[in-house]
Parts: structure tokens; sequence; C-alpha cells
């Protein structure tokens, strides 16, 4: 379990229609849990107060003194109580958590019960004492048989604590796991987004179980927000939760370019100002650039698409491969690889040892930098088709090395009767989507691939599907080839995104 190559900690299937169970407050309102009581809150409160505000204890900097009032709950006076738990129960969140510490003190909030976000005074720590522990990481799992016993702890990319006695803030997005209707698990819990003290700490990290301490070891689609209060003295206040938008929906480069926008600094700009979550990029040169002004802007660099090539009397990769993954570093983006050959057909699996051999190199060098490969099907390559990735990743076997669904690749080589059977077949090992305006029955590119808003493809029945299926990951626009304005095509499209988005899934 320890490997970063070998069998995955959790074998997804999808068996039967998805059926995901709404939470008692999956509505499009917002929820406070911090007010002048705790009707918010079940059960017994132990030493938990409710107070007007909190500070060090002048006396004591290990320890928190308050003032009366509302508004803000603090766990007693020597900071050692029972945890707390919401009433209600919630599925896929946006939460703004806003939290103190005192000196040395320590604190945990579970989504779900179930999955945690450290609460720790790390103020001028370097590095914890293992990945997870600090403040804004995500805890680690633990399996008392394991060597080591803890396991998939994931440490904020920055430190962005503040000193103990200080407000510190939270804003999250986090997805809840996802069932079919047999109750089996077709997609893990994810925190989507993880900002701390305005500075995105994490994006788009998987947990395959709860985190250690947790209230519960089985997993739910819905359950309690849960503060830890046992291990030190801490406070929260204006906690406030909604119901998660869509899945991130971000541009690739081919979409952003046109003869106004040849910088990052001005597709950046313009991603940012229509309301993407971010940019997919081809690599080479200009990527590091790109990076830094999706840094700058509060975007993500969600893939960077480059190749390999299987043939044996062929260069496996280039120099740009290495260069890529460490501007991935730390950025928790993808590598969208595509697979050559010239010696074997699309879709053979003549080269599946060659691709094995490879992509398992691969895998451990992107691993060393929590760099993901999603395997690119692209038409008349050899992984031409989403079952070519499926099964490549398959033989592969390494936790981060997944597939991509390409629509306008999808729609070019196979039949669109196909779609829910290739989607349930992607989706244990399904990391991102491309989508894009398209004909039914087309098979020429300019009918392959439009902005959102245009041709006959039922862009709505694939979502649901898609949706439905469990998936909650990212999801890009392929704009190649469209041409004209690239402000106009991608307003054209988040406009028909939001509309498709609009109603309840």
């Amino acid at each position: 379990m320890n490997s970063r190559c070998g069998i995955n900690h959790t074998i997804l299937s999808f068996v039967g229609i998805f059926c995901f169970l709404l939470a008692t407050c999956a509505q499009a309102e917002q929820v406070t849990l911090t007010s002048s009581n705790f009707s918010a809150w079940r059960g017994d409160t132990g030493q938990w107060e409710i107070v007007g505000d909190v500070f060090t204890d002048p006396a004591d900097e290990k320890l928190l003194s308050s003032k009366p009032g509302t508004g803000t709950v603090v766990n007693g006076p020597k900071g050692r109580t029972s945890n707390l738990f919401s009433k209600a129960e919630f599925g896929d969140v946006n939460a703004h958590i806003e939290f103190m510490v005192s000196k040395g003190s320590n604190s945990g909030v579970y989504f779900m019960g179930r999955y945690e976000i450290q609460v720790y005074d790390s103020y001028g720590v370097e590095k914890g004492e293992y990945p997870g522990i600090e403040c804004g990481g995500i805890y680690e799992r633990w399996d008392e048989s394991g060597d080591p016993k803890g396991y998939e702890g994931r440490s904020p990319r920055v430190n962005a604590s503040r000193p103990p006695g200080q407000w510190q803030t939270f804003d999250v997005i986090f997805r809840a796991p996802r069932f079919d209707e047999a109750g089996r698990k077709v997609a893990n819990a994810r925190f989507e987004k993880v900002v701390h003290n305005g500075i995105a700490v994490h994006e788009d990290v998987e947990l395959t179980g709860p985190t250690r301490a947790g209230a519960y070891n089985d997993e739910k689609p819905a359950g309690p927000l849960m503060l830890q209060g046992d291990h030190g003295p801490v406070a929260y206040r204006n906690i406030r939760i909604e119901p998660a938008g869509p899945n991130p929906f971000f541009a690739m480069d081919t979409a952003t370019k046109d003869a106004s926008h040849q910088t990052a600094k001005e597709q950046v700009r313009m991603a940012r100002e229509l309301g993407y979550a971010g940019i997919g990029c081809t690599a080479g040169k200009g990527l590091a650039e790109m990076a830094e002004e999706l840094d700058k802007n509060g975007l993500r660099l969600f893939t960077v698409y480059l190749g390999i090539n299987i043939d044996s009397d062929q260069q496996k990769y280039g120099p740009e491969l290495k260069e890529t993954i460490e501007v991935l570093k730390g950025r928790n983006a993808m590598l969208w690889l595509f697979v050559l050959s010239k010696k074997h057909k699309p879709s053979s699996t003549a080269g599946d040892d060659r691709a094995e051999e490879i992509l398992r190199e691969v895998a451990e060098m992107a691993a060393e930098a929590d760099v993901r490969v999603a395997l690119y099907p692209h038409t008349g390559f050899w992984v031409e088709r989403v079952e070519d990735a499926v099964r490549v990743a398959k033989r592969v076997n390494c936790r981060n090395v997944g597939v991509t669904f390409n629509l306008c690749h999808w729609l070019k080589v196979d039949d669109e009767k196909n779609m829910e059977a290739l989607i349930k077949l992607a989706m244990p090992h399904l990391f991102v989507v491309t989508i894009n305006g398209a004909d039914s029955g087309g098979k020429d590119w300019k009918t392959l691939i439009q902005t959102l808003d245009r041709g006959t493809f039922d862009m709505r029945r694939f979502l649901k599907t898609l949706y439905d299926s469990g998936y909650t990951g990212p999801i890009g626009f392929q704009g190649y080839g469209i041409g004209g304005d690239s402000q106009e095509n991608l307003k054209r499209t988040m406009d028909a995104w939001l509309e498709l988005n609009d109603a309840k899934r």
C-alpha cells in the first residue's frame, strides 16, 4: 500500500444505474452552523460553548479565552471535549469555515464525519512530522497492519498558516463518494479545492476511504460535518455550507489562442473573466509562463498534452516530459499522454507490453511530483479509443494512471449508442473529460468540434449519463480548429455550460 505504483487500494466497478441519494440539505440554500445556540448540532455538545469572540489567554498562550456573545463556538476552558456533529447531513458542498487555535493546538474539520482537513498550529513550520499533519493538510488514512501504518496523507502545497491566536479561513469544495443502486462505490470522495487563508493548498485530491480518527469507517452518500474537540483549544465561527456547483470547467488552449490572445497573460485573463476554472495546454517552452500566470490569477493548470512512442526503434519520450513534470510539481495537474506507434496499428494489443513498461516508468516519475497521468485517446494514434486507454491503464495498474474521455475523438471512431456502456467502462479510471458542440453522425472535424451551444449531439444527455455514473471530476472544452474569435467562442461555450448545468442533475 505504500508503493507509488501498485495495486489500487479501491477497485471500483459499476453495476446497474447510478443512484445518488440527496443529502438532507442538498438544496439550493446556504446553511449556517454557527449562531446563537446549538440548534444546528446534534446530541451531547459536551463542554463546547457559544461565545462572542475568542483570543489567546493572556496568562497561558496554550489556552484560549473568550468574551460573552454569540456566533462563535469554542471547545471549553481546557480545549478537551467531545466532537461536535451537525444535525444536517451533506454530500457535495462548498464550505467556508473560520477557526482559531492556541499555540501548539490541534483540531480537524471532518467532511461527512469521515474525511479530515487538519487544523493545527503550523505557523513557521517548514515541514510536519508526516504528510497531512500540517494545518490545511488532508489527514492520513491508517492501517494497523501496514508499514508504514499511515498512508495517503497530503501536505498542503504551501504553508499558509497564521500565528496562533489569529482567525484563519478554509474555503473548500468537497465531492461526496458515489454509489450505484446496489450500494457499491463507483467514485471516491474528493477534495476538489481547499483554500487556506486565500491560498489554494489542494486541488482535485481523491480519498480512497475515511481518514484516521473519522467518526465512521464506512462510506455513504451523505454525512454530518464534524469538528474535532479533544485535541486542544480551538474555536470556530462563520461556518457556512451550500451545495457545490457543477464540475470544474476549463478551456483547452486549442480554444484560447487567436490573433488577439497569443500570450499566456492574455489567455489567462480572458479565461478568468469568462469564468473558466483554468486551462489545459500543450507542453513546450511557454508552459512555465502559463503555469505562473494561472497561479497569479487563482486559476488551475489542469492538463499538459504530450506524448510517448512505444516503438522499440524510436525514442520513448523527449526531455520535455521530465521538464513538464517539474513544472507540474505541487500543482496537482495531469500529464495528458497520447501514445504513438508506426509499428502497431491503432488499438492493436501487440504493443501492450512495451506500453506498460514505458508508462510504469512515466508513472513513477510523475508520482514523485504528485502528478497524475491521463491517457489521451486520439484518432489515428495507437491509443485511439477509450477502450484502449482503459485496457492499458488496467495493465499499468498504477494509482496515478487513468484515462480521458474525449467526446470528439469518441464520436469520430464509435457509435453514439455505445455511450452509456463506454462511460461505465471508463468510470473506475476516469480522470478527465473533454466536450464540445458536435453533430450527431458527423465524421468531419468541422462538425465534430464546435462551440458548446452548436451541433445536434445531445449534450444534456451525455452530461446526465456522465453525472449519473458518478463522475465529479474536471471537464474541458475542446476548441481545436473552430477558428474565429476565441473570446466569442469561449463566451458562447460558457453560457451553454451554465445553461446545461442549471437544472438539477
